[in-house]
């Protein structure tokens, strides 16, 4: 799961804000709703929430895209909507749910997010005229990938020149954590610990042990460098048991193999130029 957040935005009336995380792109209800209620965004969209057809059709986005969506909570609340008592809010939704098609949070740069056919969806609501202006912004930002594409080339470029340094140069100190004599003994379940234990020193267990109140994996949350050592070590693993190494002896090589690595990458021009491009590419999106 890639928790990476890229912010951009379209301009209809108003500015829209829009986050990209992973693949996905979640536009700002709080935004779109200023179009009816500029003072009070959150009354349009409680009011939408309301109304039969709506909750059916999160309900169904729900079901084809979410496997551990709650659909006992979605049918109460299926057979209760449209009621004068009835009432729904983002944060009611997700939570009694498990829904992942809506994001909010509060506080000052807090807001409620959905997936693009919802907030389209919602935005029909609104206004059918500002459905079809908004869509219109959306998909220019959607075609706008010039530049993005040119980052993919050079970010490719950079990562291919700084994967052969780590096969021409050494190294003298040690960054990535040593194994220790339990570690080296521990005998791990899934290959993806032992790439885990080998470049961070811990299993995916433990780091969500570590880490409670974060979403996704450790992967998630490390640097450029880690990623391209990781990304060596997958294949370096690969051959080592092709070659019939015990799971222990594949541990400590792997481990030592980071080790070097992470060393060589430290002062390597091309990653620091890399995770430069990367910041501009986040702040200006």
């Amino acid at each position: 799961m890639n928790t990476e957040i890229i912010k951009s935005e379209i301009n209809v009336n108003n500015k829209i804000n829009i986050m990209r995380i992973g693949n996905k792109e979640y536009i700002s209800l709080t935004d779109l709703a200023r179009y009816a209620n500029p003072e009070e965004p959150k009354i349009p969209i409680q009011t939408w929430m309301r109304n039969k057809d709506v909750i059916a059709y999160l309900g169904l986005w729900e079901k084809l895209n979410n496997e551990n969506f709650k659909g006992v909570e979605f049918t109460t609340f299926e057979s209760l909507a449209g009621k004068n008592s009835f009432y729904m809010s983002p944060q009611k939704w997700i939570k009694e749910t498990n829904a992942i098609g809506i994001i909010s949070k509060s506080g000052n740069n807090g807001g409620t997010y959905a997936c693009n056919d919802i907030a389209l969806e919602f935005a029909s609501w609104l206004s059918p005229e500002f459905k079809l202006y908004v869509i219109q912004e959306f998909e220019r930002l959607k075609k706008n990938e010039a530049y993005q594409y040119k980052v993919d080339w050079t970010a490719s470029r950079m990562l291919a020149k700084s994967n052969y340094h780590i096969h021409t140069d050494s190294i003298k100190e040690n960054i990535i954590p040593k194994l220790t004599e339990k570690q080296k003994q521990y005998v791990y379940a899934e290959e993806a610990d032992v790439l885990n234990v080998a470049l961070f020193g811990m299993t995916a267990k433990e780091w969500r042990e570590k880490n409670p109140n974060l979403e996704g994996n450790i992967r998630d949350y490390t640097n450029l460098k880690h990623l391209l050592i990781l990304c060596n070590l997958e294949n370096t693993n690969a051959e080592l048991i092709n070659d019939g190494l015990p799971q222990k002896e594949r541990l400590v090589k792997l481990n030592n193999s980071a080790i070097r690595q992470m060393k060589i990458l430290e002062n390597d021009k091309s990653i620091k130029e890399l995770e430069d491009l990367n910041k501009k590419l986040i702040s200006t999106k």
